[in-house]
Order: structure tokens, then sequence, then C-alpha cells
């Protein structure tokens, strides 16, 4: 069964959602990270998205990733693995339904994923009309494919491009 695709104005409620995720995680790992990022479109004020909350924690290199992986374990986040990007892991979770919805990544601070959410998240807050574009496209796109994520993907994507090659050609 396809996921619907559901893309809706900025809401305040999710630099709440993820400072709550943020003390739940930081609780178990503290002690093996470098940081939590909010990060993906729910990290910019005034931009819409589907209600995600998207997290990269920072770990200082791969020397304690296992340790991590562990420790997630134990508040019931499952690695599932690399999902073809290099640098960046995939956690789903099973346990905490009262948490909000997100998606969660751990990167080694030097990470060239990581570098990419980074710069896009501020390269968004410092960049208003790129907010108001990039928040028409993903709302268009999901009133065009709202049975397929591929499909609204695809249509972001050249918005996403854009932004990344105004990123990357001026720094």
């Amino acid at each position: 069964m396809a996921k619907r695709v559901v893309v809706v104005p900025y809401n305040e409620q999710w630099k709440i959602d993820f400072e709550t995720i943020k003390q739940y995680l930081f609780s178990a790992i503290k002690d093996d990270i470098v940081a939590i990022e909010h990060i993906g479109s729910t990290s910019v004020e005034g931009l819409s998205a589907k209600p995600i909350i998207d997290i990269d924690i920072v770990i200082k290199d791969y020397s304690v990733f296992d340790a991590v992986v562990e420790k997630l374990a134990t508040i019931d986040y499952i690695h599932e693995g690399n999902l073809g990007i290099k640098d960046r892991e995939a956690f789903d979770y099973k346990g905490n339904a009262d948490l909000p919805k997100h998606h969660l990544y751990v990167c080694p601070q030097f990470s060239l994923e990581l570098h990419r959410h980074i710069a896009f998240r501020e390269y968004l807050k410092n960049n208003p009309e790129a907010v108001v574009k990039y928040s028409k496209v993903k709302e268009e796109g999901a009133k065009l494919f709202p049975d397929s994520i591929d499909d609204y993907i695809a249509y972001k994507s050249p918005c996403i491009e854009e932004i990344y090659k105004e990123i990357f050609t001026k720094g």
C-alpha cells in the first residue's frame, strides 16, 4: 500500500517535536555523540513540509558507531543500513508510539551527506525567497502526486538541485 504524500504549511510545533525527540535520544547516547541536528524541511521556519521530523545524530567517526547502534537498540531503534547513501546510516523506531513521527540518521561529523543536510538547511534559513519557491514546489508536487512518493520526489528534485547548485557554486 502506497503512503499518502501530505505537505502542510510550516508548524511551530515541529521545533518542540524535535526537542522532545532530541531529549529522548540524548538520554541514551549522550556519551558517544557530537551533536543531534534538526534537518530537513521541518527545521526551516516558514517552509511547507511533510510533517515528519528529520534528525541527524552526529558522531565523531565510525569508531563509536557500534556503541551508538547498541544504545539506540535499547530505546527501540533498529539499524536499517545506509539505504544506498554513503556515511548516512538510517534507523527505524518501533517502541515509543508517543514520539512525534520522525526519520533518524547517524552520520560521522565529516560525512558529505551531513554537510549537504546542514548546508541546505542553513541556505534556506537565510534565503526567504527560496523558502517560498521550494514550499510552492512541494505543495504542487503533493497535489499532483498524492499517492506516489517517488513521483513527488522526482517533481521537487529540480528545485533541490537548483538550491544545491546555488549553495556549492557560491561557497
